[in-house]
């Protein structure tokens, strides 16, 4: 066992819940799912859980035939932008699908959501479903009726897009916009430069219309337990998710992760690794299990966890996330509630309050101060990178 230290903690938002009955509970709220009051009350919760960000899932996915699961989403970066102004310490991260779209969009959408959030944005790249998958030609037929890529192209080209959203968050230097009424100049021309980037699938000439953001480079989230993705999280993310069945499996991928980002040149500690956990939260034990029982009832069948799962009370899963921590030496969780209503609200009140006793949590300061964390970055310790071509000046 590692010794014990605080760590992380980040929630994934997706619909009312991993769950798919989670929108029939009572206090689902699931006529909200699609308002901006219930996704800001979620993430201002979040907040007080100590979170240091959110995720906010998103798809390409098209609605299947099922008729009793969410299928109803909402645009990730238009509801991080929607955020931004309304919370005041957490991170936001939306989940951005690159295969089918333009790379300037991604980096123009992302700087936005770090300019109206002052700082707290990040940016989590995902795939659309491969060649050979019935998922895969359905999400590309809607795209101009193009052919889907097989999963190594596809992670190659996210690669490429990555470098050049870094080249384009970059290409307004952080003092080209002088102001200067007296002399009619709104920018340094010299000072916003052309990206000039070809890849294997797509070339990208000029500069962003939106200028250097609050971060530099907002954080970029990769997943790194997908065939194809870790090499690109190794070269490209400042923070690499993973999932695992069991903190045996956890354990070694997170020292595989570890050991491709040191092969790569890069520090071991410069990149933080997260490790997913489901999790059902109850004031008591009795409370979660009886939550599990209901959600199963509605569902009319057992949910099947899909990696590390915590099903417990406040005092136990308090517990239980920090041994996962211990026995696996990630940095720290990414926590993806079965139920939005009701987890959230435990976590904040009671799974926290418990961490923060124990010294296991790093959280964010409850009010703004010269040892506050100001950006997503800063959250990290991680730095705020010079403009790659202020360095070239």
């Amino acid at each position: 066992m590692s010794e014990s230290r605080p760590f992380h903690l980040a929630v994934e938002l997706d619909g009312a819940g991993r769950h798919p009955a989670a929108w029939r509970l009572p206090d689902a709220d699931a006529a909200g799912l699609l308002t901006a009051a219930h996704w800001a009350e979620l993430v201002r919760t979040a907040e007080r859980a100590g979170a240091v960000f959110v995720v906010l899932a998103d798809s390409v996915t098209p609605p299947s035939s099922a008729a009793d699961v969410v299928q109803a989403r909402l645009d990730a970066t238009g509801v991080a932008a929607l955020l931004g102004p309304l919370t005041s310490r957490i991170g936001i991260v939306p989940v951005v699908p690159v295969t089918y779209s333009e790379p300037f969009h991604v980096a123009k959408a992302v700087a936005t959501v770090d300019l109206v959030s002052q700082g707290r944005a990040g940016w989590q790249v995902d795939v659309a479903a491969p060649a050979g998958t019935g998922a895969g030609d359905v999400q590309a037929a809607q795209f101009h009726g193009r052919s889907a890529a097989r999963a190594a192209a596809q992670w190659t080209e996210a690669a490429d897009v990555i470098e050049v959203v870094r080249r384009l968050w970059d290409s307004w230097e952080d003092d080209a916009i002088v102001l200067d009424a007296a002399t009619d100049r709104y920018i340094d021309r010299d000072r916003v430069h052309d990206v000039a980037f070809t890849g294997t699938t797509f070339s990208v000439a000029g500069a962003s219309i939106t200028p250097r953001s609050p971060q530099g480079q907002p954080l970029v989230v990769v997943r790194g337990d997908v065939p194809y993705a870790l090499g690109v999280a190794v070269a490209g993310a400042d923070v690499i998710r993973i999932a695992a069945q069991d903190v045996k499996e956890a354990g070694a991928l997170v020292a595989q992760v570890r050991a491709a980002v040191a092969g790569s040149g890069r520090p071991a500690r410069s990149v933080k690794v997260l490790l997913d956990v489901e999790t059902l939260l109850g004031r008591d034990e009795v409370a979660a299990r009886e939550r599990l029982v209901e959600l199963d009832h509605l569902a009319g069948r057992p949910y099947e966890p899909s990696g590390l799962h915590v099903v417990a009370g406040a005092d136990r899963a308090a517990d239980a996330l920090a041994d996962v921590v211990d026995l696996t030496g990630v940095d720290g969780l990414v926590l993806q509630p079965l139920a939005h209503a009701g987890d959230l609200a435990v976590l904040a009140e009671e799974v926290s309050p418990r961490l923060r006793e124990q010294g296991r949590l790093v959280d964010l300061p409850a009010k703004a101060g010269p040892e506050a964390p100001r950006t997503l970055r800063d959250a990290f310790g991680l730095d705020r990178p010079l403009s790659r071509y202020t360095l070239a000046r």
